[in-house]
């Protein structure tokens, strides 16, 4: 063999000795696992019985919680002026996305960064606070889907009319705290002057306050009762409830969870299958999409829920017209 072909030899040995490390510690370069960070009014955990519906879609597309995605659930414990602090942990967190579940936390979010994308878990008209410059091309870092549609806090109004005739004094629980109360209230206002209805508008500002707005509505003689559509009826709604059993008020509410409490009516866009297109967003954002070029998406199905027992225990025959409506009966 000649020296020049056994000089040939040792250097593609070595530099196979060299190259197959290279390779094997490419391979084992571990890939960036996301971050995602869960920002929300709710107290509680990955668990919580309310966003479940997105846990599970994000598992059903692949995303397992500690495998190949890192989730922090961030709550404000019921308390909006958290938020600002909870946005800047989530920076520090080095979240690579962030989702909202009420609007206060997606202002604050959005105040915090223009970069990071943030997915809004079905939450109030995003477009009259702020948050998107439009539902079809929303322009920024926010997209993801809202709850609310035209007409929502009117119709549960008038089905509180239609369920009870003879009432002319209506208590509003609102949670103004949140900037989508405002809007709804106006809504409510317009709808109460073409029903004959008169209103008596409560602010809340935590659930101490209930006891006190009823106390007063009775004496200002209301004969019943809605709120608008803020997460703290989400979280407290059952409390809602209860007084207004106690005071003998029928009324309607913006979430299926009252109406199953002893609530007599509820319409709600929270479906199911709503709730658990947020993680259809948060799969397509990981996987490049821009946000800003993502649709926020609007509710097309809604579900009426009433509740017999609650009718017969107010004295209430609920009309027939309205049973044959109804997605579900409670008896």
């Amino acid at each position: 063999m000649r020296s020049d072909q056994l000089g040939r030899r040792e250097f593609i040995t070595l530099a196979g000795a060299v190259a197959l490390p290279l390779a094997a510690h490419a391979q084992e370069q571990p890939k960036k696992i996301p971050r995602l960070c869960f920002l929300t009014f709710d107290p509680g955990s990955l668990e919580s019985t309310r966003f479940k519906l997105f846990f599970e879609g994000l598992r059903e597309l692949g995303y397992v919680a500690g495998q190949n995605i890192i989730i922090d659930y961030l709550s404000a414990d019921g308390q909006s002026e958290r938020f600002s602090a909870l946005a800047a942990d989530c920076l520090g967190l080095k979240a690579d996305i962030i989702v909202v579940t009420t609007t206060p936390a997606a202002k604050a979010a959005k105040n915090a960064t223009s970069t990071i994308p943030i997915v809004m878990y079905p939450l109030g008209d995003p477009v009259v606070t702020g948050l998107v410059t439009s539902l079809a091309r929303p322009g920024g870092n926010v997209t993801g889907l809202t709850f609310m549609a035209s007409g929502l806090a009117a119709k549960r109004l008038e089905l509180l009319k239609e369920a009870a005739p003879t009432i002319s004094r209506v208590l509003v629980l609102s949670y103004r705290v949140d900037p989508i109360a405002a809007p709804q209230l106006k809504e409510l206002e317009v709808a109460a002057v073409s029903m004959g209805v008169n209103l008596l508008v409560r602010d809340i500002s935590s659930p101490d306050d209930f006891p006190a707005a009823f106390d007063a509505g009775v004496g200002q003689g209301i004969e019943g009762v809605v709120t608008t559509a803020e997460s703290i009826f989400a979280i407290e709604g059952k409390r809602v409830v209860e007084l207004a059993a106690q005071h003998r008020l029928p009324g309607s509410y913006p979430y299926r969870l009252m109406a199953e409490a002893g609530g007599l009516i509820a319409f709600d866009s929270y479906t199911p299958s709503f709730q658990a297109r947020s993680a259809i967003y948060v799969d397509k954002i990981l996987k490049g999409a821009n946000p800003s070029d993502l649709p926020v998406e609007q509710p097309t199905n809604f579900e009426l829920i009433i509740n017999l027992r609650t009718a017969k225990a107010l004295g209430l025959t609920i009309p027939p017209s309205l049973l044959v409506r109804a997605d579900d009966i409670i008896e």
